[in-house]
């Protein structure tokens, strides 16, 4: 509870932060007026707010994922098996073109894993004492390099751009469908600001549009699963990938790591029908398939 509350804490912080700096510089008021200064000034507004609030929070992913899960970070590696880890990540990371990322465990009874960070040479690579205890080296070397095929493959700041892209555009569409609607609303009067109308339909379109924005990037975030797969499987061999997803069939769909880093664990929830386009990774037996039909030489 106490690092759900920090969590939250740190998202309104950023928000307020972002609302200052808007305030500051008049974008809040620049983005309330009608005409062409209006839209230029809800654009940099949706800009700030998009983009800025996914980079911020991208900026601060690895604070927040080691506070989110009290994963562990290994200074000093305490036993064989903790150096194991460290030197499997780092023979990774050097096979990948990366720098060495910040190894750490956190207490968790699944199998899970996930990457976090910035940058390609910035980054926290987590596994979850379950996943340690459940899955034998070879096949916990293959999940450390499905990990490192994401920091490899800049996922992390690819995600963040799409997320920010997609966050602006909401913001936009919602305040230009929501001056339509309150402009019929007041029978076409010109109202600077914004009437009950404009307020209520943005809030709710902003409902709406967010849904299918959130197609877009959980789209992207499968599309990427597969990638991430194909690079496990080039770091630590196509059989122990296969071996390590076949492992986490066991317990697929289990996940306690929190809703925010969730989308960079090892493997997602499950679900059905239109719940699918939601899904943050593909099924594990399409991404068993797709390992197995993959060309010899990828």
């Amino acid at each position: 509870m106490r690092r759900i509350a920090l969590f939250l804490l740190t998202n309104i912080a950023v928000l307020f932060l972002l609302s200052i700096v808007c305030h500051l510089f008049g974008v809040d008021q620049w983005a309330a007026a009608r005409g062409y200064g209006g839209m230029q000034g809800l654009l940099v507004y949706a800009a700030i707010f998009g983009m800025g609030g996914a980079f911020i929070s991208l900026a601060m992913s690895k604070w927040t994922a080691k506070m989110a899960t009290g994963a562990r970070v290994i200074g000093q590696p305490q036993n064989e098996a903790e150096r194991w880890l460290v030197e499997t990540v780092r023979r990774h990371a050097q096979n990948a073109g990366i720098g060495m990322p910040e190894v750490a465990i956190y207490d968790a009874p699944e199998m899970n894993a996930f990457a976090t960070g910035m940058t390609r040479n910035s980054s926290l690579v987590a596994v979850s004492t379950g996943l340690l205890q459940q899955m034998d080296r070879e096949q916990v070397a293959a999940v450390l390099g499905h990990e490192i095929g994401h920091v490899a493959n800049g996922d992390m700041v690819t995600l963040t751009l799409i997320q920010g892209v997609v966050n602006t555009l909401v913001i936009v569409a919602a305040r230009i469908v929501g001056r339509l609607v309150d402009s019929w609303l007041s029978g076409g009067r010109d109202r600077d600001g914004g009437g009950i109308g404009y307020f209520a339909s943005v809030m709710v379109l902003q409902l709406v549009f967010g849904l299918f924005a959130s197609m877009i990037v959980m789209a992207f975030s499968r599309w990427r699963e597969f990638r991430a797969d194909a690079a496990g499987a080039r770091l630590a061999g196509r059989s122990a990938m296969i071996s390590a997803l076949q492992r986490l069939q066991v317990q697929h769909g289990e996940s306690t790591l929190p809703q925010t880093i969730a989308a960079f664990g090892i493997s997602g929830h499950l679900a059905t029908g239109f719940k699918r386009l939601f899904m943050s990774h593909p099924p594990l037996e399409e991404r068993i398939a797709a390992l197995r039909n993959a060309p010899a030489n990828t």
